[in-house]
């Protein structure tokens, strides 16, 4: 049997929510999703999702998402019933095609995506958005990087790693919504307090925002994804960004300044090989 193709170099940050959170029709639909044994596991959802975005990328013309949202998401079984986390794949692509648009240059962004092709999704982003007004994806991802204030949500006693070289290899942190809430408010009072504007303020509330938007009895999950094939077993289960920062945090509301800087010294040292790889040749 022919192994899943590595994951691309990203990491994710998933909201898995109880079947609560979703209306008819979806409700219906996402328990029987989850009750039937035969769904695809983590492994097979993030390769079918790779291959048909591999499949979009060389498409004529130019595809920017899927037309229809796959049906598809990661489950997590719980005593209190399954938590789901869809795949939300058209929605994040018409997210990652709005901020493209914001943020890259004109004539870069057309040699990606044509003018034609790009104003026709986000039109019907647009009509979407008029009947969907506080949707938003439950997967966010980060190339070749791990955002710092993503850590902050989650405690060193949350991790699950596993090592050695097959498909499932990878390090996952997973939290309750509650604590990863309580968490990032605490980390966003501190940085506000002793760092003031700048990009590390907006990524803080920014995800402390994006985190009330779904249901209180949801779970949080940051995934290393491709990111933990660039490194060794070794390497990764040595990793400690989650207690790095907490580690920075508190010596920020301490007033211990030189205890931030060597706690974001050392998060910077471990991330910035595998940052470098992004261009390399």
């Amino acid at each position: 049997m022919a192994r899943p193709p590595l994951p691309p170099y990203a990491a994710w940050l998933r909201v898995y929510e109880p079947l609560g959170a979703f209306d008819e029709p979806e409700r219906s639909h996402w328990a029987a999703y989850a009750a039937d044994p035969a769904r695809p596991g983590r492994v097979a959802l993030l390769a079918a999702e790779q291959q048909a975005a591999l499949r979009r990328a060389v498409a004529l013309p130019a595809r920017v998402g899927p037309d229809e949202e796959l049906r598809g998401a990661f489950v997590l079984d719980a005593a209190a019933g399954p938590l789901l986390c869809p795949l939300d794949e058209r929605l994040r692509s018409w997210v990652a095609l709005e901020t493209l648009h914001d943020d890259v240059p004109e004539p870069l962004l057309s040699a990606f995506v044509p003018p034609a092709t790009r104003e026709q999704a986000l039109s019907a982003y647009a009509v979407w958005r008029a009947g969907h007004a506080r949707r938003q994806p439950r997967i966010l991802t980060a190339t070749w990087h791990i955002p710092l204030w993503w850590f902050i949500a989650f405690h060193p006693d949350e991790r699950t790693l596993r090592l050695g070289d097959d498909a499932e290899r990878g390090l996952l942190f997973r939290t309750s919504m509650g604590k990863a809430r309580q968490r990032m408010a605490r980390g966003l009072a501190v940085v506000a307090r002793t760092m003031g504007d700048g990009a590390v303020s907006e990524g803080v509330e920014q995800l402390a925002r994006w985190l009330e938007e779904f249901h209180p009895h949801s779970q949080v999950e940051l995934d290393y994804g491709g990111l933990a094939t660039l490194v060794d077993d070794r390497t990764l289960a040595a990793d400690t960004s989650v207690s790095d920062v907490a580690d920075g945090l508190a010596a920020l509301a301490a007033g211990e300044p030189d205890g931030a800087a060597d706690a974001y010294s050392r998060l910077v040292e471990r991330w910035r090989d595998i940052q470098a790889l992004e261009h390399a040749t």
